[in-house]
């Protein structure tokens, strides 16, 4: 934590402001290539306020868009080498059931995206999960690589790697300023940083960032409801067996999608999502919205009646999260259109935890001027009309 009192002054080979999973992936590879790095981070850590916070994320190599499918393996060969790393257990394979409509566009997606993937009817589903249940003319794709991630053990992991090999991390120093140039200035409520790459991984508060920098990014901060539910008849804690995860795509009812993990956070309660949420202000998250139950979880209470039998209908937990869209719901992946020693990782739209080793490498190859690993053409930000403005 910064000392309150002197502002301090220090100039890095590279700065990182957010000390989310996708910046502390970002300032780790950076320090792995014995770059001097500085990441920052505006709260106290650990904290929940942005989106990297609780205990777990689902992994899986299940994927609608190949772009994302074909990241899967690096992201899943660079979770293990963090693991041995830090000497400990970030990962439990479950596997994954993806379900849906038959003929679906991104339930085929997903089924292409593996190798290996088993399609379960209705029947064979019910034989394997006796607590899922499949309706008429819907089916699952099983995805045996599917599992959960350890999130808050995952986030400190990399930090505590990252400051093993040399990196700094500066907690509870909001960014005031960012002054461009080869030398970028980083001014804080508790210093002033130089450095001649910059790269920018705040979440939700990115387009404020970017913003004096010329930039208008259609990011969008949703509310997530994060809830859990109680099951029926709790199993015996001394199996060592948990459920898999799932995913549930293309129903009428649920347009955005539905995912859930097993009983692992709290004993016998299941965690089951709705993969959007309401607009909201970052620095008012935790402001709970005043009128009745929340649409999404009389949406989801009505989807565990109807598919997860074994779970009571209401919510025995409801946690709070931040997603950060884009329109399209990929991320942003890119140099600064007129700076380009400032690389922007932003919208991860939900589903970037899973993929942050990756990400953070192809931000550190960015913000190095290297070729990137994989593809970011998906990623530019050009791809969005009208966010270039005039730098002030």
């Amino acid at each position: 934590m910064a000392a309150p009192n002197q502002p301090h002054q220090a100039t890095y080979d590279a700065i990182v402001i957010g000390a989310g999973i996708q910046g502390s992936f970002a300032a780790y590879h950076l320090a792995q290539r014995h770059r001097d790095t500085l990441l920052l981070e505006q709260f106290i850590l650990p904290h929940s306020r942005g989106s990297s916070h609780g205990q777990s994320r689902i992994t899986r190599s299940a994927y609608p868009r190949a772009p994302y499918a074909r990241m899967m393996p690096d992201s899943f060969r660079l979770w293990q080498r963090l693991e041995a790393e830090a000497g400990s257990s970030l990962y439990r394979r479950t596997g994954l059931v993806v379900l849906g409509p038959a003929g679906n566009p991104e339930l085929e997606g997903c089924r292409r995206s593996l190798r290996a993937g088993e399609v379960l009817d209705a029947t064979a589903l019910a034989q394997r999960f006796p607590g899922l249940r499949l309706h008429a003319g819907e089916l699952a794709v099983w995805d045996g690589t599917g599992g959960v991630l350890f999130a808050d053990r995952a986030l400190r992991a990399v930090q505590d790697v990252f400051r093993r090999h040399g990196g700094t991390l500066r907690d509870g120093e909001k960014v005031l300023r960012i002054d461009p140039g080869a030398t970028l200035t980083v001014t804080t409520t508790a210093g002033v940083y130089r450095a001649p790459r910059l790269i920018i991984a705040a979440g939700a508060w990115t387009g404020a960032l970017v913003a004096p920098l010329g930039l208008r990014l259609p990011l969008q901060p949703l509310r997530i409801d994060v809830c859990y539910w109680r099951e029926k008849e709790p199993r015996s804690p001394g199996t060592g067996r948990a459920g898999p995860c799932f995913m549930a795509l293309g129903l009428c009812r649920a347009p955005h999608g539905i995912y859930g993990l097993p009983a692992l956070e709290y004993p016998g309660l299941v965690k089951v999502c709705y993969h959007h949420g309401s607009p909201a202000d970052p620095e008012e998250r935790d402001r709970v919205p005043l009128g009745g139950p929340h649409p999404d979880i009389a949406l989801l209470s009505s989807f565990i009646s109807s598919y997860l039998p074994g779970l009571e209908p209401q919510p025995a937990v409801v946690e709070t999260c931040l997603y950060t869209n884009t329109p399209d719901e990929d991320f942003i992946l890119d140099k600064h259109p007129k700076f380009s020693n400032i690389i922007i990782g932003a919208g991860f739209s939900g589903h970037g935890f899973k993929l942050a080793p990756v990400v953070g490498k192809l931000l550190c190859e960015l913000s190095l001027g290297e070729e990137p690993s994989h593809s970011t053409a998906p990623f530019a930000i050009t791809r969005f009309s009208g966010v270039l403005r005039a730098a002030l």
